[in-house]
């Protein structure tokens, strides 16, 4: 019997008050410390998945700046391309148009030769005046302009001087006498003009 009395005793010690409020405290503090632990977790999850997407943000930025990058880049190859193309393709004709002009003056030359000599037929000169003016007008269409030169004064870039003349009713320095008619194709010199020049 004494041992039953003990382990009564020993069971109502074991559930007393103060042993009650102890295991409470001890729960309490456990679970304090368990939400800490959770709200630590929690804020390093937030703090993770929050450079986790600045990290993709920087990545996404450099990319678009380096797709922007390249954009401008191929922009501007393409623009450059396209402007060279325009020129060559300008330059191309204008070199064509040219050398085209070029194996058409003789024939002019000989033209204006021949309408300078005295003809008995006057239908056959006015015939021939008529084709003339007909090869001068392509001509202009084509924007050939012939070099100004007689009474001019003497400019190297598209005079050509074969001869000085003294005693000419035109100043030093000036031209006094056309032997070949120069031309130009828009700004480009096709044939200077070859001439005599006043002493």
């Amino acid at each position: 019997m004494e041992e039953n009395n003990n382990e009564l005793f020993d069971e109502t010690e074991q559930n007393t008050p103060e042993t009650a409020v102890e295991e409470e405290s001890v729960t309490e503090e456990s679970s304090a410390a368990e939400e800490t632990d959770g709200d630590i977790d929690e804020d390093e999850a937030e703090a993770s998945e929050y450079n986790d997407t600045a990290l993709q943000y920087e990545a996404l930025e450099e990319a678009l700046q380096a797709a922007n990058d390249k954009y401008l880049r191929l922009f501007a190859e393409y623009d450059n391309y396209r402007k060279r193309t325009a020129r060559e393709k300008s330059e191309t004709y204008n070199n064509a148009a040219a050398k085209y002009v070029e194996t058409l003056l003789p024939v002019v030359d000989s033209f204006e030769r021949s309408l300078e000599f005295e003809c008995t037929d006057e239908n056959f000169r006015n015939g021939m005046l008529m084709i003339f003016n007909q090869l001068k007008e392509s001509l202009t269409k084509l924007n050939v302009t012939e070099i100004e030169a007689l009474g001019a004064e003497f400019d190297p870039n598209v005079h050509n001087a074969i001869s000085q003349q003294a005693d000419t009713d035109y100043a030093a320095g000036y031209v006094c006498q056309v032997y070949q008619k120069g031309y130009k194709l828009g700004d480009k010199l096709i044939r200077p003009a070859m001439v005599a020049v006043a002493q």
